[in-house]
């Protein structure tokens, strides 16, 4: 009996939010087998699928660090695979790889489109798409190469309960600096503090917000770590120490609303008076650290200091649509993922 594949496409362009049924096509099709296999190909079933808050970008129509998903394409993301066949000695089967594969469940990938990475002691599976993935290149790099943070100072965190925040102020504790985490929930503040050790933690939905941001920063803010923008950027730009260091890394609170962005930001001097540095970066600006970053995040798991929190849906690739606009609402902590297929359950050799 052939096996059927399920992928998504993008449907249309969303003019605000992710809207389930509308946003996205689920299309059904025979899978992909071994016989359809060339030299340095692999066969893939995909185990786990990465959600992150990039991924909204990708589906406007304009210029970006990466071209848009175009209508009609299947979704991106990365991927957590096994390897069902292959013809390639880069893997065998019964391998577990990362690749871009997308939303899909099965696909064919080239040698050079998938990675065979070492779990380190301490780590699991998920990790592979978490802190040793592109969430925790991205914590490592952006503080090593942007904010360099200097034992002693103070560093703040928005969306600190996210994938990458939660461990952008574990790194800044390992470096030795006092650590203030930015979050939508009491709930997610206690965690923040309680489980991750960071020295303090404000929810921004809060009305006292600000006053808590200036009680929480009483030397001023030596680096800011930005996931969110708008309101948050601006609390913390007035917070700015001198030659503080802004390591701009998202902005997610106008994703979903494009025209919210058009206002701007109203306290921009600072950046002269303070003398700020802030910038921009993309995780792939830095593939060269990429083997120092994964050895030292391995110790760190491997010792305890380093901890991960993740979020996984399961119920296979038909709940990406609606946990991806779960993620905008804040419904996750840590690293959001969908389970495609459990590693229990693949076809030939277990984990």
């Amino acid at each position: 009996m052939t096996r059927e594949n399920k992928t998504f496409v993008l449907a249309q362009r969303p003019k605000t939010h992710i809207v389930p049924g509308e946003t996205f096509r689920l299309e059904k099709a025979p899978a992909p087998t071994a016989d359809e296999l060339k030299d340095g190909q692999v066969l893939l079933e995909v185990l786990f699928l990465s959600l992150d808050p990039a991924m909204r970008g990708w589906l406007n129509d304009a210029r970006s660090y990466a071209p848009p998903v175009g209508i009609g394409e299947k979704m991106r993301g990365g991927t957590i695979c096994r390897v069902a066949a292959s013809k390639t000695p880069k893997a065998k089967e019964g391998d577990i790889v990362t690749a871009n594969a997308g939303w899909t469940e099965v696909v064919i990938a080239g040698e050079k489109d998938i990675q065979k990475l070492e779990i380190p002691e301490g780590g699991q599976i998920t990790d592979l798409l978490g802190v040793l993935g592109g969430t925790g290149l991205t914590a490592w790099t952006g503080l090593e190469r942007i904010g360099k943070p200097k034992a002693g100072e103070t560093v703040v965190v928005s969306g600190a309960a996210g994938a990458t925040g939660s461990v952008v102020g574990q790194i800044a504790k390992i470096r030795g600096c006092r650590v203030v985490g930015i979050a939508g929930s009491d709930d997610k503040c206690a965690w923040l503090t309680g489980e991750l050790g960071f020295d303090a933690a404000v929810n921004y939905k809060k009305d006292s917000f600000r006053k808590d941001l200036e009680a929480a920063t009483p030397d001023y803010i030596d680096v800011f770590w930005d996931n969110v923008g708008g309101e948050i950027l601006e609390a913390a730009l007035n917070r700015a120490n001198k030659h503080a260091r802004f390591v701009m890394c998202g902005s997610i609170s106008s994703y979903n609303e494009p025209r919210k962005e058009g206002k701007g930001v109203r306290n921009l001097f600072h950046i002269i008076a303070q003398r700020i540095r802030m910038e921009g970066f993309i995780v792939y600006d830095f593939v060269e650290d990429y083997p120092r970053a994964r050895k030292e995040i391995g110790q760190w798991l491997a010792s305890g200091e380093l901890k991960r929190k993740e979020t996984i849906v399961s119920g296979g690739i038909e709940k990406a649509e609606y946990a991806i606009r779960d993620l905008f609402d804040g419904k996750n902590t840590g690293k959001l993922l969908v389970e495609v297929k459990s590693p229990d359950q693949v076809r030939g050799p277990k984990l």
